[in-house]
């Protein structure tokens, strides 16, 4: 009796067959931020094999998900190897009750990659899915530390605000309409608000046209992708076409000077389940740091302690014996932060807005939102006092 194929083995390819696999060889797109023009994430482009990750009754269709997602991620290490990935995953492979996550996690770490690196972009059938199911399979898939996108901008309002992806994709016919269809335009503007409220980040595909990036740049999109950066051919570690300069008033900082990022200094941050004693050893071994940065499983700041205020409260009288083993958390403060692409002096008029807090330092962020470094007020204030 012969044994049936598996559907990852690869049969002998005659040589029209192996024209027609080369065909479907995976392509590499860059995520591209559309105020600064860096590439800040590869997306793996490549078409779902038919009939991948639809249960069959036998159990093995999460593994063999699992090691498609592990030719892919192998097809995206280049040269920047170190740069995030974004990888479709099958939509229906989410109805089978099975160890996905797990299985997932497992093949991906055998390729190096950790799943904090990794997107898994939910493919537009997810549309045709009760939303318990996919609500369920993405809690799953994030437990394990992978982010999670939705391959679609259709998905419903309410799934969105309650699965709170990481990333939501603009197709690209919303995008090329922009200027064309007043519908398209409403449909960037929601995802853009339901982003700057609750951590979505809508990415813009199929990008084409400079005058597309002013547009979505206008209307808060960050995040973008399509044959405006690169050809077909691109590889990780290789140029883009570089991005329209931002005007002064869409990045509603009018000055000139220097930008933040020439006086941010690496952070020293910790996720939120660090203890007290955690931070108090680390601002002990360091008597230069002024602050320590508490950050979610995306690397997002959610809180910052200030060194002076977290000794007052640890150092005091039973200061210790309440806070060393609780959470930081505790003691932290809500950060500021200010966007990458800022001008120092606009900084500076951030840190005056709170007079209590004046001199705290900065958050810096990237278009995800993540903690890129810290600025101290005292730093810019010296800088341009000179100028």
């Amino acid at each position: 009796m012969s044994t049936p194929r598996s559907p990852h083995t690869s049969p002998t390819l005659g040589s029209g067959e192996h024209r027609a696999r080369t065909r479907r060889a995976p392509t590499l797109r860059p995520i591209v931020d559309l105020d600064s023009g860096a590439v800040v994430a590869v997306e793996v482009v490549a078409p779902v094999p038919e009939g991948l990750g639809r249960p069959d009754g036998t159990g093995r269709g999460a593994m063999v998900v699992a090691e498609w997602l592990a030719t892919l991620v192998r097809a995206g290490n280049g040269a920047e190897s170190l740069l995030p990935l974004v990888l479709p995953l099958p939509s229906v492979a989410l109805t089978e009750r099975s160890d996905l996550p797990a299985l997932v996690e497992s093949a991906l770490r055998r390729t190096g990659r950790r799943p904090r690196d990794i997107t898994l972009m939910l493919t537009p059938d997810l549309s045709d899915l009760p939303k318990s199911t996919v609500l369920t399979g993405i809690i799953g898939l994030r437990a394990s530390g992978f982010r999670c996108g939705l391959g679609t901008a259709m998905a419903r309002p309410d799934l969105v605000v309650e699965a709170a992806p990481f990333l939501i994709r603009l197709d690209p016919t919303l995008v090329s309409g922009l200027d064309t269809d007043q519908r398209n335009g409403g449909i960037i503007d929601g995802l853009a608000r339901i982003g700057r409220s609750s951590g979505v980040y809508a990415l813009a595909t199929g990008v084409a046209r400079s005058e597309e990036i002013v547009r979505l740049r206008d209307r808060g999109v960050r995040l973008g992708s399509g044959p405006f950066f690169t050809e077909a051919d691109w590889r990780p570690g290789e140029k883009v076409t570089p991005v329209p300069e931002p005007v002064a008033a869409s990045l509603e900082d009018t000055d000139d000077g220097p930008r933040v990022t020439e006086f941010m200094a690496p952070p020293v941050d910790f996720d939120v389940e660090s203890t007290g004693e955690h931070v108090l050893e680390a601002l002990t071994e360091n008597t230069a740091l002024n602050s320590v940065v508490l950050i979610d499983h995306r690397e997002r700041p959610i809180g910052v302690i200030d060194r002076t205020r977290f000794l007052l409260s640890v150092t005091g009288r039973y200061g210790h014996a309440l806070h060393a083993k609780r959470p930081a958390l505790r003691l932290a403060e809500s950060p500021r932060t200010v966007p990458a692409w800022m001008s120092a002096i606009s900084a500076l008029r951030v840190a005056g807005q709170d007079r209590e807090r004046v001199y705290d330092d900065l958050i810096v962020t990237n278009p995800y939102g993540q903690c890129l470094g810290v600025v101290h007020v005292s730093d810019l204030i010296q800088s341009l006092s000179r100028q």
